[in-house]
């Protein structure tokens, strides 16, 4: 899934991860959803301001047009269906096709309605009045083929379960570290001189990358299940977005290139790292002219199927050998910066960890509808203790969370276990309110003390159990 100053989105409840990555100073925001509520939405005549419905539809017909290009020949599948563009401040939306529910009205070619406020608005693929949508957060970018590249990759994160490539909504918590970086940097920059080298020097390349993947992955048990999970979602969603949009194989691969110039010096790489890595994948391998993605299901590696394309073996000693290639790759430069960023690193760490941990926190937890959009590209992850969110919204039964100072996610092996802020200086004010965050509690919910002292917890009251 895509965004560009807007919002990504992950559907946990189809294990659907979208997202979204593009131009420079572009910024994604994900949300993970176990269900959408379905409020009356207001006459289509309130509809004064955000998404222009004559606008609408020519994007429609752009997308359209693509898909009808494509013809299913990457996926298999047409990737056009139902999609609603909507404005995130006015949450006016206006549709390619009619919901099941009547709650949008038509309006020329297209159809319009508002959308319900507690739901997020992001890019994704969502259900929605009985209709499952690709959702883009209005406006779109103005440049053609950065908008036809975030529709479709919009569009194949609606179609990927049905193709058996469903994605899971994974932390990849160790790219926040030194190592983690470092190794991921050094990769980048091996696929890089791979996509602009040919014959010997690509597959030289080619072979270095996957000795720094490996390696990494060697340093992290978990490391490759979440990585090749979130390639699953948003690698091959990227991927798709920069190979239809592209006007050629040349154009894509310079497009590749482009964005691993772009992401080198990511703030964050837990939850964006997938929107590089897929398309300079996906770029070798359609220059390699196998065929790979008839194949690819939810699970496969990008790593074992290049290494099959190329014919590569695995080193007996991983360290080593991506020590001593790390020299032709400036990795003492790449070193030093990440050493300096992980002491910045820390004290973030270290101040989080005092307001959202050790000190009175507020607990919220996760119901039958739980909701939350963020940056992928401004995630911090805690170890053990969990993830932080500097800013993020997040939506449930109870009502409506936004924090502009940071929220703690902790999970376990099922999930989201429970969010966290500051603990509110007055639990008894409506709203409920902390420092740099806002909680809109809904009737039937309230703040009681909770077992550690000085914390409180988000339940129901009596009357509504």
């Amino acid at each position: 899934m895509k965004v560009y100053r807007s919002s990504h989105v992950v559907s946990v409840a189809a294990l659907t991860l979208i997202g979204l990555v593009g131009p420079p100073g572009m910024a994604a925001v994900f949300s993970a959803a176990f269900s959408v509520s379905a409020r009356p939405l207001a006459p289509v005549e309130s509809v004064t301001e955000g998404v222009d419905p004559a606008v609408a539809a020519v994007y429609f017909k752009e997308a359209a047009q693509l898909s009808d290009a494509d013809d299913g020949k990457t996926w298999g599948v047409r990737l056009y269906g139902p999609m609603l563009l909507v404005d995130a401040r006015t949450h006016s939306a206006v549709a390619n096709s009619p919901d099941a529910e009547g709650r949008l009205s038509k309006v020329g070619d297209v159809y319009a309605g508002v959308l319900p406020r507690d739901v997020n608005v992001a890019n994704t693929a969502t259900a929605w009045a009985g209709v499952h949508w690709t959702m883009i957060g209005w406006p779109l970018p103005q440049d053609r083929r950065d908008r036809l590249s975030l529709m479709t990759h919009e569009l194949f994160h609606r179609v990927q379960d049905q193709i058996g490539l469903s994605s899971r909504n994974v932390a990849n918590d160790h790219l926040d570290t030194a190592d983690g970086r470092i190794w991921m940097r050094l990769e980048w920059l091996a696929l890089k001189r791979a996509l602009e080298e040919r014959g010997a020097a690509r597959a030289a390349a080619v072979s270095d990358a996957m000795s720094f993947r490996k390696y990494r992955q060697s340093l992290f048990p978990q490391a490759r299940r979440e990585e090749t999970a979130l390639e699953c979602g948003e690698g091959l969603a990227e991927y798709t977005g920069f190979k239809l949009s592209s006007r050629s194989q040349g154009e894509f691969v310079s497009r590749a290139i482009q964005a691993i110039k772009q992401a080198l010096h990511a703030q964050s790489f837990t939850r964006s790292f997938a929107y590089t890595s897929g398309p300079a994948y996906g770029a070798l391998l359609d220059d390699a002219g196998i065929v790979w993605r008839r194949n690819f299901k939810s699970g496969s590696d990008f790593g074992e199927v290049i290494e099959q394309a190329f014919r590569l073996k695995t080193p007996p000693d991983l360290k080593l050998l991506a020590t001593q290639r790390a020299v032709d790759y400036d990795g003492d430069e790449v070193i030093a910066q990440e050493k300096r960023r992980e002491s910045i690193h820390r004290e973030a760490v270290k101040k989080f960890r005092a307001t959202l941990v050790d000190g009175p926190v507020l607990e919220i937890p996760p119901m039958s509808k739980f909701n939350y959009s963020f940056d992928p590209n401004n995630v911090m992850s805690l170890g053990e203790l969990g993830t932080v969110y500097p800013i993020v919204r997040v939506t449930d039964e109870w009502g409506v969370l936004e924090a502009s100072d940071g929220a703690l996610m902790i999970r376990d092996g099922s999930g989201i276990r429970k969010v966290q802020v500051s603990a509110p200086p007055a639990p008894d004010a409506r709203p409920l309110q902390g420092p740099g965050w806002k909680l809109n509690l809904n009737d039937g919910w309230t703040v009681v003390a909770a077992a550690r002292k000085g914390d409180f917890t988000v339940k129901r009251t009596d009357s509504e159990k």
